[in-house]
């Protein structure tokens, strides 16, 4: 589970911070080089505004190719979230199907499941992350059923749930290991820098150099944060909320 806190890529909010810093700097240095060569051949800013143009259609489509994997992973997640709700709540009421003291325990250890299932989705704290992946780890090997000695079609009903329970599990885990490469975002930060460096370098009117030289970067680093905050699951802003588990829970206690 460490791999989900050691990129800078999993903290939206410094995502947002650096590549604001480093979006400036570019301006900076092409804004230098501007002034360096004030006047321009006719030829030679027709052909830069080529340029200036191709290179931010080549971001913005990136950028939209970044947004658009982030919330497909994001409603991955929401999607196997509401499946494991329904592995669960299935096996326990299918938990009647089996003899009364075996389907006492196996409610009960679907309930300790479940609260700590919940606690996956809502802790951002990575020491109680693991305390969380402990207990999960040994609350499934505790799911012993009588299905070997008793092998009748409703015990294999009752162990086809709970293998469904553990699936769901591991599905949710590696949907919430699916990040956008770091390689992606090494592409589209590389290339929001050479537009801002170009953005700069052609900006000619003094008045309103400033506020361009500045806008620019900082919408460029909102949509870095948008991007960074939908693809972490936990320690972005907008996360997946546990409301079908929690419903799951709420009913278990109301029977």
């Amino acid at each position: 589970m460490l791999q989900d806190w050691n990129s800078p890529f999993r903290h939206p909010h410094l995502v947002f911070v650096l590549s604001l810093f480093v979006m400036l700097i570019s301006t900076q240095i092409g804004a230098y080089f501007r002034k360096r060569r004030l006047n321009l051949e006719e030829d030679a800013r027709r052909d830069l505004e080529i340029i200036v143009g191709a290179t931010l259609t080549l971001l913005g489509l990136i950028i939209g190719f970044s947004f658009s994997m982030a919330i497909s992973r994001y409603d991955q997640r929401k999607n196997y979230e509401e499946a494991e709700a329904n592995a669960i709540g299935t096996e326990y009421v299918r938990a009647d199907l089996l003899p009364a003291a075996d389907a006492n325990r196996v409610r009960a250890l679907l309930k300790d499941y479940l609260e700590q299932r919940v606690l996956f989705y809502e802790t951002r704290d990575d020491h109680l992350l693991q305390q969380i992946d402990t207990t999960t780890s040994q609350l499934q090997t505790s799911y012993g059923l009588p299905s070997a000695t008793q092998p009748t079609p409703l015990m294999a009903l009752v162990v086809s749930g709970m293998n469904d329970v553990l699936n769901s599990q591991g599905y949710t885990q590696a949907a919430w290991w699916n990040r956008i490469p770091v390689g992606a975002w090494g592409l589209m930060l590389s290339i929001a820098i050479c537009s801002n460096l170009l953005v700069a370098y052609s900006v000619r009117s003094a008045k309103t150099r400033g506020i361009r030289l500045l806008v620019f970067p900082l919408v460029l680093s909102i949509a870095f944060f948008f991007i960074a905050d939908i693809d972490s699951p936990r320690r972005g802003v907008i996360r997946v909320r546990p409301q079908n588990l929690i419903s799951v829970a709420q009913s278990m206690t109301a029977r």
